[in-house]
Order: C-alpha cells, then structure tokens, then sequence
C-alpha cells in the first residue's frame, strides 16, 4: 500500500446494510419543544453598551492543514463519535439562507472564548458545517447591540474535520453568544457541542437555547455536560498507573490447557474440520502477506485476488490475523501439515517485513489514526502471533516482543484511544500480550495510562446500563464486552478491587439485558439497543460478541471454577452461535438471525470470520480445565485429555454422544495409583438432580447449576457414569421486536436452542394451536433424525437443533396458543377515541424504533396486556413529562377515561388527566405512586370537551428514566 490509504468502496455499516442484511437508518434530530415561540428577550431590559472588538477572521490556533486521521497531533479534537448537538432542519431553500442560533448564559459573563465542536461521521470528517458565518455576543436576545468576536463571512471557512474552531472574545462582557451561518453546506448546519468559556468553565453548558427557525429549544445536546472523559481526544492519565512493586497478583484457581486434548467423533470435530477447509479456502499466503510486503517496499507476486473492500483495504493485515488466530488455535490439539505450513509462511512473511526498530503492522505508521487500524488491526494480528506462537511457531513470541517494545513508547499513545477507530478494543492487544511467555509490566501500564476509564468503570461497577448501550464515545455494541476483558486481565495481574468491581459489573449488564434466550448477544452497532429490547429482526447476535463472551466467561471460570454459571455461557455461546454461524467448509455467518432465514455465509475476512475461526479452532480447551488437585469437566464430547498433577500424568478418556444422546462415561488411566480430585459438571440446565456412579455404585448426586467433587484414589480401569438430565424449556418472548406479543415462545433441549423448521407466512403461518403448557407433549423423535422433533398436528413444521439449520425457512418464536393475540377485541361499549369515529392522536415524541406508535392508541386493534408491538412508546433522548393526547371531531360529554398499559415494567406511576375545556386545561384526574401494572380506570364529574391528553411524569423503570409507554386510550360518556 502506499503512505494514505485509497478511498474504500465498502464500510463496515455497508457491509452490514448490503451483505448481512437490511438497511439502517442513523440518525437523531434535535429535541423542539411542541408549540416553541419566536426567540425573545429574557427579560434584561435594555441591551448594556458593550466594547467595540476587532473580530477574528478564524480560529486560533488556526486550523490544521489536515484533519481527521491525517491530522497532526496536539491539536484541540472532538472524540468521535460525538452525539448531535444541533441541526438547523428543516433543509433551507438554498445555501445562502441565513440562520442563526444562540445561547443564554443567564447572566452577563466576560467571555474569553468560544469553541464550535463539529458534528463528524465515521472517517472524521465534519458534518455541514457553516462555510461561512460569525460568532457575536450580545446583552440582549434581540441583538440589538451585537459585538462581532469573529468574522468568517468574506471566504469559505475550510471543513474542519474533527478539530475544534476556537474563537478568542477577549473578556467582552455578553449573557447571549450567536452563531450566525450566512452560507450554509448542504443547506442546513450541524453542530455537536457549543461551549462558551469565562472565568475558567464553560458558561454555557446546560443553558438555553433558541433559533431562528423554530425559536425557544430550551436547554439541548448542543449545551450539553461532557462526556465522562471530556470532548477531546487526549487520554493521557498517568496517575492511573499502578507501579508494578505494588502488584498483588491474583492466581487463577484453574487452568486452561494448552495441549493434551484429542477430540473424539461428535460435533466439535467436524466443526474444526469444517474450519480447516475454511481457512485453506480462505485466501493464499501471499495473498495474507501482501500488505507487509507492501508497507515495507519489498515486491508482490502478481495474478492474487484483488483486496477485499473495507476488510482488506481498511484494516490491511488484519486476514493475515484471521487466518493465524484459526489455525494457531487448531494446531495445538490436531496437526495438519499443509496448515501449519501455511501459518509458518505467514509469520516468516510478516517477520521479513518487521522494521528495525519492531514495527510490524501492515498499515503504515502514519495511518494508525485511520479508521479502525489502531485497536482493531491490532488486537487481530496480536492475537494471531500469539496463537501462533502457542501453537509451537519459534519467531512468533519475540516478533511480537519487539513490535511492543515499540508500541509501549509509541507517539500516538496519548490520542490513541478516541482518535483511532473503536480505539477502546486495542486493550485487549496489550493485556493478552502480558500474559505470554514475552509480557512485561510496561504491555499492562500502558493501557492504565492512556486507555483506562475511570467513568466507566464506576457505571459498570454500578450496573448502569447506560454503561453499556449508551456508551458516550464511538459507537456502543458488543465490542464493549473485548474492552470489558482487559480490565478482568488487569486485577489477575494487579489484584486491584476496582477492575474486578468494574469486570464483574459488566458481566451482570450483558447477561441480564443483552443476551437473548440460547446465548447470543442482543447489541449490535449503529442502532439503540435498550436493555431488554431482545430485537429479533434488527441486527443482533453478532459472532464477535460471542466469542468475546465465550472469552470473557473463560476468565471467570478460571477465577472461580466452582461456579457453573460462567461454563453454561460457554456452552451456549459455543452451540447456539460459533455452531450455528459455521456453513461446513464454506463459509461463516456475521449475524445470528433467529427469525426467517440464517445470515449469508461469508469467505472474506469479516470480523465475525475472524473471531469465529479463533473459537472454532480453540473448541477443545472448553471440554476440561486442570487445577493443582486435579480436574475440572466442562463439557460433555467424545474426548481425552492428558494431565500433570503432582509429578504424575494422568488420562482421562470421556465416551459420550451428547447433545444426541445423554449417557457420559470416564475412563481413568494411570500408571501407579494416585488421590485427585475429579469434579463433574452438572449443568444449571439439568431438569432434575444427577446421581453419578464410579464402578458402577451411586458416589454421588449432583445439584443442577454446580459442580460435584469426585476426590479419592484413582486407578486405571475406575469408570465414573452418569445421565445428563435433559429436558425441554419453554421461554416466552419479552423483548421490543415490533409484531411480536406475548404468546411467541422460544425452546431449548438442554442447552440447545431448537428452531421450528418450517413455512413462517401465508395461511400456515408459524403458529402453533395448542396452550404452551401443552407443546412439549405434542412433539415426539423424528427416527434416525437425532434431536429432531414431529410436532403434532403441524406436519408441515418440525423442531431442530438450531445450529443444524442452513438453508430452510424457520423461527425460534413460533405462536404458541390457542386464542390469536392479535385478534381484534371489543372495547367497553361506546367507547368514543377510536379513529374510525374521527379520533385523532397525538404526542410529544415517539420511540425511533417504533414509528407510527402515536396512532395505534386509538385503532380498532385490541393489544393485550404485554404485546409490546402495538403501543406508544416516547422518545428515549427527552426527559419526562411527556405526553399523548386524543382529539375529537366534536365536543362531546366525557365522564370516564380508561388506559391501558403495553408493558407492566415500564408501566406511569405519575401522570395526570387533563381536558380542554372552553378553551382552558383542567385537570380531570391525577395519580403518583399508581401501582396496577395493567391499566387505569377514572370515573369524574362529566366535563365538555374535545380534547384529552395523559401527561406523564414518571414511570415504573428505572432502567429507562426518560421513557412512557401505554398502548390504549379510551374515552367513554358519563354514567359508567
């Protein structure tokens, strides 16, 4: 490649929009008040006198002459990805049109200076910003009497990327500071921040603001506080160093194994040989090498495949990482000559370009900025040298030292974390490098240094949620859970509380609001994902978030073995997403799709190829962990493992046919007799306890969600049995898919979660008559079709292992009833708000994900308690009081109003009932602290009136403090 990279024709949102599935929309709008008046004076009487000023032509310092990633550094920048402050909308009639918008300060301040922070996208490039304009102050709303402070209309002011327009107002005294825009880009002008700065902080922060398209806005994101680690991209803490002489290291109490497992006929090994084929199909090694070769000036063969879009162009030497994480991981339990041929050329490659001083990426130094090259390139290729290097590959451990040798003192450090893209998942790089054979304390600090946050670790020890789907820097999605890794990593090496406190805060975030039922992380990027939303046709399950899980899981279990939560995850991350996301030999799934068809099979280096490979290849060190006193069982596979303890070796041989069948039988061998301690998992998903035998005698019986503890003396022949107790589990459907109610249920077979294969639309439908306590009756084994199930009845449906499903049409939420819940039922007679009578509705905001929700109120569809498809539901991004409101086509005589609530949890607790009545809001009603989680009944003294409207304060979540949500109105005449 050259020193800048070529312009792409692919981004990673493109590719989710165009490949994995449909479009996206992003964006956000700024918060206008109903009914806003024209800006006016506040009230400060006359406009002061105030001093002339000689106006700035432009910033100062002045802008850089190049922006964004090709920025210099030490230049005042916005951390991506800024939220939306302003947006002039609507677009103006041409760019000339003259706008302008203004903040009070409450009070006459000496201004020292103003800083415009630009709305940026993705590559750092700035979002309509003015082209020309001036900043003035005033004492008076009106402007009557303005100071110019800067001067910008006689040129085009330069895009300014992601860098900060600093204006100096050399102490004028001013309460109002405007913006005026006399050319607009792309007829209309965005900003994300505006600060106003006296007396050393920024004056105007929280203030109002007004415009003059829509007049009073009141206090908006444009004013908003900082963000939890500033605005700008410096994150350079030094006190957040620990010294390594005050490390208190704390020990995992079991250990993964690096070797000695042979997997056995079963599941897991055609995985991994599914995986081979994959990785030798993949690519060439001189096609993975050619980045390095061309950063390092040395020649390329011709006739290779062109790179692929943003994968390749991008992130260059990231397929190189892939491929390596894959077959690094494979090479330590099965040998494969051609494939460890292949993974030793591409490390010698890689070496053959290293630089003198260590420098061995494939991007050029100068591009570290450059979309996701500093974290995610990275953290591939880190992770793929070290699984190399573990997979026994001599060059791989001191390549790596060197390159962090130069990492570790790298001049970019200090912006590295919010300039790069996603820079928050390059941590994971550094601390899985301490923990090799090569780590020095310097891999850890470094990342205590520049990339700690300290915010978010305290939201995360909170159990915030906000910690997780609001995250305020780049874009929040499962990512978060490889940046949640490194601070587990951090109390391993420095047995500090407070990365404990945040690791484990994070883990009870995912698991009790991101995950759906079989396992797969319910966050995706470039959407809101609220807790619990469990979205099923919105991108969501993302292999990467899973092997992140696994991952993470891992760690926990290694810290505290005896509890079976963090193996479950595991073991569902394993099935239900690394399984279900493989297409044989082919190709791998980027999104889990639990609904309709699977995810398009992938062969060009995606992320969730990449991090898929890494676990398919690794699927043996989940079977077992070792410990000082013996073993743990994990999972359940055909399998031996070999095993140091106390100067002997022991062997350890499992004959199972699970899931297929439930039986497990261990096999002990060992040459002289020895005392171990054998622990068997008996998962949480057991139906019932599981009595173990040794030699054929009940030794034990385990209690589902533990593990039991075998501890005798061993000899070779002793036998250890046991059933593992399956059953089905029915789960109802509660998340916010819209067209999604309660009766839609999704069912698991131990661990595995079972699909119903079969047409989803027309008259069939997906829907199931019989009452869900009946279901698991209706289904009996299909013969010689393992784990597949008839459904009484339904012969055109039947249930199977969800990762067995390629091609055919299926749901994991069929209808589960006897009664259609989305069947139209009666109101109360005479029931007056309904739109076919001429009611209309309307509200102060709507949930983005769910547009048109206003309406639904008043339409002939009857939603039971619970159906969250079909309900109201507000903004997230405002503050309550909102409101929703039924208007009449004529005055009528009201006595009764009944609401009713889509969602018990969510449901008003606070609200008030209000009339219009000759012209004038009564208050009709008013409840705090109301308890039915199901609706609302008022009977008052009959008003006159045309218009009704519910104003709710504050509702049941905490979880979502700025959210209301009901899914009925009813109006009805007096005398009920």
């Amino acid at each position: 490649m050259g020193s800048e990279p070529k312009p792409t024709r692919i981004s990673r949102r493109k590719f989710l929009n165009q490949v994995v599935g449909a479009g996206i929309a992003v964006g956000t709008a700024p918060f206008l008040p109903s009914g806003s008046a024209p800006a006016r004076a506040a009230g400060v009487g006359a406009a002061p006198t105030l001093p002339t000023k000689t106006p700035a032509t432009g910033p100062t310092p002045p802008l850089p002459a190049k922006n964004g990633w090709q920025g210099p550094m030490g230049v005042e920048r916005i951390a991506r990805l800024a939220p939306l402050g302003y947006q002039s909308s609507p677009q103006a009639a041409s760019d000339d049109a003259i706008q302008w918008v203004q903040v009070d300060l409450g009070g006459p301040c000496a201004l020292d200076h103003v800083k415009l922070f630009p709305m940026i996208d993705f590559g750092l490039s700035s979002q309509d910003f003015p082209v020309r304009f001036r900043v003035e102050a005033a004492g008076d709303a009106h402007f009557a009497a303005p100071v110019v402070l800067a001067d910008c209309t006689g040129e085009d002011y330069p895009a300014p990327g992601d860098a900060v327009s600093i204006f100096p107002a050399g102490d004028v005294q001013a309460r109002y500071v405007r913006i005026t825009v006399t050319r607009l880009r792309d007829r209309q002008f965005q900003l994300s921040k505006l600060e106003v700065w006296s007396g050393g902080k920024d004056a105007a922060e929280g203030r109002p603001v007004s415009d003059s398209i829509h007049g009073d806005l009141g206090p908006i994101p444009l004013t908003r506080a900082p963000r939890g680690q500033g605005e700008g991209v410096v994150t350079d803490n030094p006190g957040n160093v620990i010294p390594s002489r005050q490390w208190r290291p704390v020990s995992y109490q079991a250990q993964t194994p690096t070797g000695g497992v042979r997997l056995g006929d079963g599941v897991f090994q055609t995985a991994m040989r599914n995986n081979i084929d994959y990785l030798l199909a993949s690519a060439s090694v001189d096609e993975l090498v050619r980045p390095f070769r061309e950063r390092a000036g040395k020649p390329v063969p011709a006739g290779l495949k062109p790179p692929i879009d943003f994968w390749d162009t991008d992130l260059p030497g990231s397929n190189a990482g892939r491929f390596l994480m894959g077959a690094g991981n494979t090479l330590r339990w099965t040998e494969h000559p051609e494939l460890r041929a292949r993974m030793d050329a591409i490390v010698d490659g890689i070496a053959e370009c290293q630089r003198a001083d260590g420098y061995l990426m494939a991007y050029p130094e100068e591009t570290i900025f450059y979309s996701e090259r500093g974290a995610y390139t990275r953290s591939w290729v880190t992770h793929g040298l070290i699984e190399a290097g573990f997979a026994g590959n001599p060059k791989a451990f001191p390549m790596l030292r060197r390159f962090y040798d130069w990492f570790d003192t790298c001049p970019a450090l200090p912006e590295l974390l919010r300039r790069a893209g996603q820079g928050v998942q390059g941590m994971i790089a550094n601390t899985r490098t301490y923990f090799t054979p090569i780590g020095k304390p310097e891999d850890l600090q470094v990342i205590q240094r520049f990339f700690q946050e300290n915010y978010w670790m305290d939201q995360l020890a909170k159990r915030d949620p906000k910690a997780i789907w609001q995250y305020p820097y780049d874009h929040p999605h499962n990512y978060l859970i490889t940046s949640l890794e490194p601070y587990l990593d951090q109390y391993r090496a420095t047995g500090a509380k407070k990365y404990w406190d945040a690791a484990r805060g994070g883990w009870d975030l995912y698991h009790d609001n991101w995950e759906h039922v079989g396992g797969s992380i319910a966050i995706c990027e470039f959407e809101p994902y609220p807790p619990h939303s469990y979205y099923l046709h919105k991108h969501t399950g993302e292999l990467c978030g899973s092997v992140f899980w696994a991952r993470y899981n891992q760690r926990f279990h290694l810290l505290s073995p005896g509890e079976e939560k963090y193996v479950a995850e595991i073991e569902k991350s394993i099935y239900n997403v690394g399984l279900a996301n493989q297409a044989g030999g082919k190709g791998i799934r980027y999104l889990i799709h639990l609904a309709g068809h699977k995810d398009a099979a992938t062969s060009h280096n995606t992320c969730c190829e990449g991090q898929g490979t890494r676990l398919l290849g690794s699927l043996p060190e989940y079977l077992y962990s070792t410990a000082p006193d013996g073993l743990y069982v994990n999972l359940f596979h055909a399998s031996s493992i070999e095993w140091a303890q106390g100067g002997k070796t022991l062997h350890l041989t499992m004959e199972t046919e699970f899931p297929f069948q439930s039986e497990v039988k261990l096999s002990v061998a060992t040459r002289r007799p020895i005392q171990s301690a054998i622990r068997v998992r008996v998962p949480a998903w057991a139906s019932k306890a599981m009595p173990i035998h040794v030699n054929g005698k009940r030794a034990v019986t385990g209690k589902p969600g533990s593990y039991v503890t075998l501890n005798r003396v061993w000899k070779s022949g002793d036998v250890v049995t046991f059933s593992l107790p399956m059953d089905f589990h029915l789960t109802r459907y509660v998340g916010m898919d819209p067209g999604f109610g309660q009766e839609r249920f999704a069912l698991e077979y131990g661990p595995i979660l079972m699909a119903l294969v079969g047409p989803t639309g027309g008259n069939k439908g997906e829907r199931l008559n019989r009452d869900p306590d009946d279901l698991v009756k209706s289904l009996s084994p299909i013969p010689d079709q393992p784990l597949r199930f008839a459904v009484a009845g339904h012969a055109e449906h039947q249930y199977a292992p969800y990762w067995q499903v390629q091609e055919e049409e299926f749901t994991c939420y069929p209808v589960v009833g006897t009664s259609d819940p989305m069947t139209t039922e009666p109101d109360e007679p005479g029931n007056l708000a309904l739109a076919r009578l001429g009611a209309k509705a309307s509200s102060d905001s709507e949930y983005a994900n769910e547009p048109g929700g206003t309406a639904r109120i008043i339409d002939d569809h009857f939603a039971p308690a619970g159906d969250l498809s079909h309900r109201w539901h507000s903004s997230l991004d405002t503050p309550h009081p909102h409101w929703i409101e039924v208007t009449l086509p004529r005055p009528v005589s009201l006595g009764c109003v009944v609401i009713r609530f889509a969602d018990s949890d969510g449901r008003p607790v606070d609200f008030d009932g209000v009339a219009r009545v000759n012209g004038k809001d009564k208050t009709i009603f008013q409840e705090r602290g109301y308890a039915d989680p199901l609706r609302y009944r008022a009977a008052f003294a009959p008003v006159i009136t045309d218009t009704f409207r519910l104003v709710i304060r504050a509702s049941a979540n905490p979880a979502y403090a700025n959210a209301a949500q009901i899914s009925r109105i009813e109006l009805y005449p007096p005398s009920r």
